[in-house]
């Protein structure tokens, strides 16, 4: 231990110093994120899976908001970071893994838990690897408009599909079929597959349209509460159709600075794995940038 010298006024001062508003509401909103994972958890158990999935949708939202607020406020923190990594675990891991455990998977008995386990450590591992490379010095610029691999909200959303098929009445598929579903999707987070995130664009309304696209986001809402399992069924079908666009996009931006590099240069492709040594380096004091893993 540090021999600090605790009768020092200068030292309790430091200790005792009142910590602003503004760092405290991202880490609120991040727990309420917690709070919807956990409590997806119960309802799987207790059969309610609409809710469950409306719990894992809503922590989905509030992952979505927590660090862009944290940044418009200016309550970055290295608390809020860290406790932004633990909740995408519950949420995006533990929960949607044990979701079609007690849902489906429980009919395969051992294989079926091995599938759920699968899923819920690959969202870890996922979170730890972004966790680790968000700045590496190596990767090109274009990189940034890219996560290497699904990020864990949109696989905790894309791996109940099978859930939102079944409320659609489009047949339940065979425990086998969603066990493989679902360790496809784990793969698919852990893999190296270059996926577009669209983080680094700064999306601007002319003013005329600022009242249409007020209009559009409250009609989108309005769909997504009228017909819940539709807008989900669609969306994580588009999204899995899009991921070979991703991964197009960043090879053509690699081969044009491949191209336009010095000779000798050198452009990673795709985005690496960590090393032993980023992985031993200290987290750095800021929150994820856009806080989706």
């Amino acid at each position: 231990m540090t021999p600090y010298d605790f009768r020092d006024p200068d030292i309790r001062r430091r200790r005792f110093r009142p910590i602003p508003v503004r760092m405290l509401v991202p880490n609120v909103i991040t727990l309420l994120a917690i709070c919807a994972g956990l409590t997806s958890i119960r309802l799987s158990i207790e059969g309610r899976m609409a809710l469950a999935v409306y719990a894992i949708v809503f922590a989905a939202a509030l992952d979505g908001i927590d660090g862009r607020v944290a940044r418009m406020i200016k309550g970055q923190s290295k608390f809020g970071a860290e406790l932004d990594s633990l909740a995408d675990f519950v949420n995006f891991g533990v929960a949607p893994g044990l979701m079609l455990y007690f849902w489906q998977l429980h009919e395969l008995g051992n294989a079926g838990w091995i599938a759920a386990m699968v899923f819920a450590i690959s969202g870890g591992l996922r979170l730890a690897r972004f966790n680790a490379t968000m700045d590496d010095p190596n990767k090109p610029a274009f990189a940034a408009n890219f996560f290497t691999g699904v990020p864990a909200p949109a696989g905790a959303i894309t791996v109940l599909l099978p859930i939102y098929a079944a409320f659609l009445d489009l047949g339940r598929a065979p425990a086998a079929l969603t066990a493989a579903y679902t360790l496809l999707i784990a793969f698919l987070m852990v893999s190296r597959l270059p996926v577009f995130s669209g983080k680094t664009k700064r999306m601007r309304v002319s003013p005329e349209l600022v009242l249409p696209a007020f209009v559009a986001v409250v009609v989108f809402i309005a769909i997504l509460i009228a017909y819940p399992w539709h807008v989900l069924l669609v969306g994580t079908a588009l999204y899995l159709l899009g991921l070979p666009l991703g991964y197009k996009s960043y090879r053509d931006q690699a081969r044009a600075m491949q191209a336009t590099a010095p000779v000798g240069g050198e452009v990673s492709s795709p985005p690496s794995a960590p090393t032993m040594a980023s992985l031993s380096e200290p987290p750095h004091d800021h929150d994820r940038p856009g806080r989706l893993h």
